[in-house]
């Protein structure tokens, strides 16, 4: 369904390992929004939801909202370290259209809901 890289699986263990409980997982999800239509979520969480999709991924889970599906299948997200700085990124083979910075996309079936990035 979807993959995480090595360095993706080791950055997303040490965030959810520095939280304050041990019940966190990766929620990963899409929602209208950015300057493309559609926006990626990718926050730790606690609170599953009756159809949530649970992955387990080893050292954590990974939970996908169910209307989100759709637009994850087949994403791979790596992490980068760039200098001082470093981020996820996510290689989505559903969007046809991805905005300049690469936080929004579009696909060839839904446009999503267009808002200005902030």
């Amino acid at each position: 369904m979807i993959e995480i890289s090595d360095a993706a699986t080791k950055k997303i263990s040490e965030i959810l390992n520095n939280t304050d409980t041990l019940q966190y997982f990766l929620r990963l999800g899409v929602s209208d929004g950015g300057c493309s239509g559609l926006s990626y979520t990718i926050r730790a969480d606690d609170a599953l939801e009756e159809e949530d999709h649970v992955l387990d991924w080893g050292v954590f889970q990974v939970v996908i909202d169910q209307p989100s599906v759709a637009y994850i299948e087949g994403v791979r997200i790596d992490y980068m370290e760039s200098g001082m700085t470093g981020g996820f990124t996510i290689d989505n083979p559903n969007a046809k259209f991805t905005c300049g910075c690469g936080a929004s996309f579009r696909t060839a079936s839904y446009r999503g809901k267009a808002k200005k990035c902030d």
